[in-house]
């Protein structure tokens, strides 16, 4: 039962993906946003909220350590995914994807916005994972952070908001869901915003309700097989849930839209490096913190700084970016998986032991 509802709520997820794509580049269309705004501040939010749930629900809803575990696993765990894993599959999909355009594996991506993204994603992770090392009973210093953390986040979007405004896409498809504005003449008028903002609304709810009902299929499936809590924390729930942002990416790709689609994971980056981690900085802050029991999972923000300047290092030396190295990501990832691996044969399925 569990396998057919991983494969519906997969399906929903993929539905709510298109319809996103195609609801928020209208939605930065009608309100003349520049494209890194509408990439890397929209289309990174929306579809970072299934992901930020998670850690949301555990920490602040939930009880004891167990959940606090899990919550620091599943927050450490998105940065990481993007990181490498969404990497790896927007990579790929340029590959797959080369005969058909016209750049073939070089990536037409605006590497400021890109550069722009990383520059807040490496100064607010470090500062979030840098707090850790502290002791975990001195509160005052991760609560500071966590004030930092959120002007970090908001500056950062002042930032992409005042960005040159875009013009008009000669690329944009039809709005998908465009026939529920009947006021409109569908052949030369463009759909007005509120129809616009109904068809995001929509696809963010189909988004949310596939994830929750994946993660909800993936978690009983773990325990039924054994799967030990530090891999469903670090590993299991944060592949379910970013579905979103790799999906979104992807449709960018085939559609040739590179900026907006590499927009999409590096905006996520800086969104969960700061809000999310903010959360567990206020209501779990002794567990945010560095130890023998911890070390496995703040280890994954190793590897997305290392797998981060891997990629986008080059990319600002070059200024420009290939699909080819976006799939370095992979070997990090794979590296990450037996780091995690081995902690659990040796130390046991508990982060909290």
């Amino acid at each position: 039962m569990d396998v057919i509802l991983l494969v519906i709520a997969f399906v929903i997820i993929l539905l709510g993906a298109e319809l996103f794509t195609n609801g928020i580049e209208w939605f930065g269309h009608k309100l003349q946003l520049a494209e890194g705004a509408v990439g890397s501040v929209l289309a990174a939010v929306g579809t970072a909220l299934p992901e930020t749930m998670i850690p949301i629900i555990a920490i602040v809803f939930g009880g004891g350590e167990a959940s606090h575990a899990v919550g620091i696993g599943a927050i450490l765990g998105a940065p990481f995914m993007l990181a490498t894993l969404a990497m790896f599959v927007t990579g790929a999909a340029v590959l797959l994807s080369a005969r058909r355009r016209s750049s073939a594996t070089t990536m037409p991506v605006s590497t400021s916005v890109l550069a722009h993204d990383m520059r807040y994603f490496a100064i607010a992770y470090g500062l979030a994972v840098g707090v850790a090392f502290l002791p975990a009973d001195l509160a005052w210093p991760r609560y500071a952070v966590a004030g930092g953390l959120l002007a970090i986040y908001a500056w950062y979007v002042r930032a992409h908001f005042q960005a040159e405004h875009g013009g008009g896409d000669v690329d944009l498809a039809p709005l998908r869901l465009r026939r529920l504005d009947r006021g409109a003449d569908l052949e030369t008028t463009s759909p007005r915003l509120r129809v616009v903002s109904v068809q995001v609304l929509v696809s963010l709810g189909l988004i949310v309700v596939g994830a929750i009902a994946f993660v909800g299929a993936v978690e009983r499936l773990a325990s039924a097989l054994g799967v030990a809590e530090v891999l469903l924390a670090l590993i299991i729930a944060p592949i379910a849930t970013e579905l979103p942002e790799k999906f979104n990416s992807v449709i960018w790709i085939r559609q040739g839209k590179d900026t907006l689609a590499m927009g999409n994971i590096t905006g996520a980056m800086v969104f969960q490096s700061t809000i999310p981690t903010v959360v567990a900085l206020i209501f779990a802050s002794s567990a945010w913190s560095i130890s023998g029991g911890s070390m496995v999972a703040f280890a994954s923000a190793g590897i997305a700084f290392l797998s981060s300047a891997a990629i986008f290092i080059p990319m600002a030396r070059r200024g420009s970016l290939n699909g080819r190295h976006l799939l370095v990501g992979g070997l990090f990832y794979a590296v990450y998986l037996g780091i995690v691996f081995a902690y659990v044969v040796t130390s046991g399925p508990s982060l909290s032991h």
